[in-house]
């Protein structure tokens, strides 16, 4: 009798999901690597940097972690970290809004493709499953963020990827806003942590 085996792509759908929990189950999968933080925190550090918007910014995103689409052809993506003061200490309850351009480099303007917030847990800790996003005319590869915690102090800012040929080419590109970013076959990690100008 044959066993079905899911693919490595619906092994990492069910995963992200989940939460990433659904990775424990799969040890050897090999589709995401564990990231340690980026940056990594150290007592007074900078806050993270501001960035714009940009214009394809949509209020009242719907709450999920999941941005993947039915069918979606792009490369699956868990973006994970923490929020956290500049004394390192983690915020929870802070609304983290992501959204980015399709595998074709469009927003969604009419509705909510690729747009979702979620809120920090008690360790101050998000995550979102997603794909990577593709280039389009006069920008680099990357995700839009705004991080808004108790007391309205909003972050906004952008993500990026390294290595990205593109990068050198992006005026707004900042060395200091690129993800950690690791994985293989269908599948990757990122991780970046927020530092709010908190103590």
């Amino acid at each position: 009798m044959s066993i079905h085996q899911p693919s490595r792509r619906q092994l990492l759908h069910t995963a992200l999901a989940a939460g990433g929990a659904g990775l424990a189950g799969y040890p050897n999968a090999g589709l995401t690597q564990e990231l340690s933080p980026t940056p990594e925190c150290r007592d007074g550090d900078e806050p993270t940097a501001r960035q714009m918007d940009g214009p394809f910014y949509k209020p009242q995103s719907p709450e999920r972690s999941d941005l993947v689409e039915p069918g979606e052809k792009g490369r699956l993506l868990e973006l994970s970290g923490q929020v956290l003061t500049r004394t390192c200490r983690p915020v929870p309850r802070v609304l983290v809004d992501l959204w980015h351009a399709d595998d074709k480099g469009e927003y969604d303007n009419r509705g909510f493709r690729y747009r979702g917030h979620v809120f920090t847990d008690a360790d101050g800790r998000y995550r979102f499953a997603t794909i990577v996003p593709a280039l389009y005319p006069g920008r680099t590869r990357h995700y839009h963020v705004k991080v808004l915690s108790t007391g309205r102090q909003l972050l906004t800012t952008q993500l990026y990827f390294p290595d990205e040929p593109a990068n050198r080419r992006d005026g707004l590109f900042r060395r200091d806003l690129v993800m950690k970013v690791a994985g293989a076959g269908d599948g990757m990690s990122a991780r970046f942590n927020f530092i709010l100008d908190q103590r």
